[in-house]
């Protein structure tokens, strides 16, 4: 049987690799643009396209939900949440991400994991 205990270990396991694993692999560029830009799948084929879509917002829903138990258990609620967003598709989803990432404390932590990873810290954007 599978306990909450375990179901938290394994999320915050998970969270520890996985969130930095995705900030690391975002463009430098990729909040400059002033529309959300194409997914690199568009180019296959309808169902491969859609199992990708369907695969990564139930991810990002696992995400969710493990961060909101882990707001109550130990472990990195609040991030898990917020990449578990990042994964959902939804209205103004882009427009939310770059008003988040221009707060100062995110901007940082961000680029310093980007920095640690030898990769180029992310561009902030233009407001709006």
């Amino acid at each position: 049987m599978v306990t909450p205990a375990i179901v938290a270990i394994i999320a915050f396991i998970l969270s520890i690799v996985l969130i930095p694993w995705m900030i690391i692999l975002l463009p430098s560029d990729y909040f400059t643009h002033p529309k959300r830009q194409k997914y690199p799948w568009e180019k296959y084929p309808l169902l491969i396209k859609w199992s990708i879509l369907v695969l990564k917002n139930m991810l990002g829903a696992i995400f969710v939900i493990a961060g909101i138990v882990m707001l109550f258990v130990p472990g990195q609620g609040i991030l898990t949440i917020a990449a578990g967003l990042v994964l959902i598709n939804f209205p103004y989803k882009y427009r939310i991400q770059k008003w988040v990432i221009r707060q100062p404390v995110v901007f940082k932590a961000v680029n310093a994991i980007r920095r640690k990873a030898g990769e180029k810290p992310l561009q902030l954007p233009q407001k709006g």
